[in-house]
């Protein structure tokens, strides 16, 4: 059985089905990068209930692989947790609608590391948090690289680049240096599909 929803078919349709029903919505906060919204709601068994829904664009999270075997990561300072955290490329572009995600995928490698991919192939898509927000991502896997330089925002000026063995990366995982849900969640996709 799917999880997703048909083609073609809405949100508010998908939920019904279920037996979900919207009784209101009602934004409660917005900038440019993220909104709230805040949804009174019938669950399946007839209660009423609430749920607060971070509504955020698609992202992309991409896995370089060199020609050597060794992987680029990043590693940069994230203020809601408050620490320097290891991570592959991602990210989105909050400026732009409906933008494909391959040209994501390659804008937001190149912006990070200088990395230029000769080919960027689609691994999956899955949601961030599908328990409070509407996010999705796309894993992609790079390769056929080459290096030149990056041109980070001015958010991302803390932005340092790494190469790594793949062994090392994977003692990094191990030993609960990488904390990042999104950049595991990915490695675990490529290396189930063994494309590494």
């Amino acid at each position: 059985m799917s999880s997703d929803k048909s083609p073609g078919k809405s949100l508010e349709d998908a939920r019904k089905d279920a037996g979900f029903q919207t009784l209101s919505t009602r934004l409660a906060y917005s900038n440019p990068w993220t909104a709230m919204r805040e949804d009174i709601i019938v669950h399946p068994n007839g209660k009423q209930g609430l749920y607060g829904i971070v509504e955020r664009g698609e992202f992309v999270v991409i896995l370089p692989l060199h020609a050597d075997g060794k992987v680029t990561l990043i590693q940069q300072f994230r203020y809601p947790v408050g620490e320097r955290l290891w991570e592959l490329p991602m990210g989105m572009w909050e400026t732009k609608e409906n933008v494909d995600p391959v040209e994501l995928a390659l804008g937001e490698l190149r912006e990070e590391t200088g990395l230029r991919a000769g080919e960027m192939i689609h691994i999956g898509s899955m949601y961030q948090g599908a328990g409070y927000s509407n996010q999705k991502g796309h894993v992609f896997l790079a390769r056929n690289l080459t290096r030149g330089e990056t041109a980070l925002e001015a958010t991302e000026e803390d932005i340092t680049c790494h190469d790594m063995t793949l062994d090392a990366f994977e003692t990094m995982i191990r030993n609960g240096e990488l904390k990042c849900m999104v950049s595991l969640a990915a490695f675990a996709l490529i290396r189930a599909k063994g494309l590494i």
